[in-house]
């Protein structure tokens, strides 16, 4: 059998440790271990989405026009509900806009640490894949890069997995200025919730970048702050044009019934998500007191995680240690890092996680 040569030079992306799977090679009680390594939010979802969702319904196809949730994400945002694509998680929207673009030569550029799955997506394709030289997001570089290999395709991950820095919307505007029109420029705002609590200047407004950039696509979820990772729900933002051709290559009914329930209750739950992201951030400071106090470099963090790196501790190791003991984080060292990310969890779950790295260090 042959398969595709392109796969050969494609590495599976790698998802967070599953819970059942620490309970199986280590004999560690389900109920002992702590998963803080896929950015999930810990307090779950909001109650009225529990108490919405019709189990008897999944029988049924969902409505495939998705209207009740457009409409909310429309009037959430202050767009046209014919302005939104809704997808399995953000993440089957960036195939989509590398499908819709895809030609003989096609290009794509991120940063030279981010989410994975644009590589992945686009070397799917056969596509190039342009990095910059710096981790994170330098635009001069983006902009360097940009002149020079001309790529269709620009993702921006804002804020930025797996790093937690975040761009000012002001330096995005004067990026985007200076972008061709025939650029896809994809803004990816899977924790923009987590950035706009912590600081205005980094808020994207969807409905202010689409009319004035209309070569942009802004990509949010319901995985992180609405507390709905298992529900694969995403949407992407943008002018006509470009959701009717992403229209074009989504698959029928790719969200479930019960998935979609979810989304349009958890939408309407704002003070929850408010809630969450207040409490996210009084955690995180005990993470960056703790880094200070034990001389752990850290990066400021606009997400619901924070990545450690330091000279002091080799991340695999530490991650591995921490596993043994029921502790999941995410090891960077995929990332050609020696850092690792660690979601930010609950008071009581906080506690022992830094307990343990704390004796840790102490070996």
């Amino acid at each position: 059998m042959h398969f595709n040569r392109v796969l050969q030079h494609i590495t599976s992306y790698e998802a967070g440790k599953p819970i059942e799977l620490v309970v199986r090679e280590y004999g560690i009680k389900r109920e002992d271990i702590i998963k803080l390594a896929s950015n999930e939010n810990p307090y779950g979802t909001s109650p009225k989405v529990l108490q919405s969702i019709q189990l008897e319904a999944m029988s049924l196809y969902p409505d495939d026009s998705y209207y009740e949730l457009k409409d909310g994400l429309a009037a959430h945002y202050g767009v046209d509900s014919q302005n939104i694509v809704i997808g399995s998680g953000s993440d089957q929207i960036i195939e989509f806009c590398i499908h819709a673009l895809h030609k003989e030569g096609l290009k794509i550029l991120h940063a030279g640490v981010t989410f994975a799955m644009y590589g992945i997506y686009a070397k799917l394709y056969g596509a190039e894949v342009i990095k910059t030289p710096d981790n994170a997001h330098n635009l001069a570089q983006f902009l360097e890069s940009y002149q020079t290999h001309k790529p269709d395709i620009i993702f921006l991950c804002v804020p930025n997995n797996p790093l937690g820095e975040c761009l000012e919307s002001k330096q995005i505007e004067d990026f985007l200025a200076q972008i061709s029109p025939d650029t896809l420029v994809v803004i990816d705002g899977a924790y923009q919730e987590y950035a706009v609590y912590k600081d205005s200047a980094r808020s994207i407004s969807p409905s202010h970048f689409i009319t004035t950039y209309p070569n942009v696509i802004y990509l949010g979820t319901f995985s992180k702050a609405y507390g709905l990772g298992g529900m694969r729900v995403g949407y992407g933002i943008a002018q006509k044009d470009i959701i009717t051709a992403l229209h074009k290559v989504r698959p029928p009914f790719n969200i479930t019934t019960l998935s979609l329930q979810a989304a349009i209750q958890a939408l309407k739950d704002q003070e929850f998500i408010h809630s969450c992201i207040q409490k996210n951030f009084e955690e995180m400071a005990r993470y960056e007191k703790f880094a200070k106090d034990h001389a752990i470099e850290y990066i400021p963090s606009y997400t619901n995680f924070i990545t450690y790196h330091s000279d002091k501790i080799q991340s695999s190791k530490c991650c591995q240690w921490l596993l043994e003991r029921g502790i999941i984080v995410r090891d960077l060292a995929s990332y050609g890092l020696n850092a690792f990310r660690i979601t930010i969890g609950t008071k009581e779950q906080n506690t022992r996680v830094l307990t343990f790295i704390q004796q840790y260090l102490e070996q």
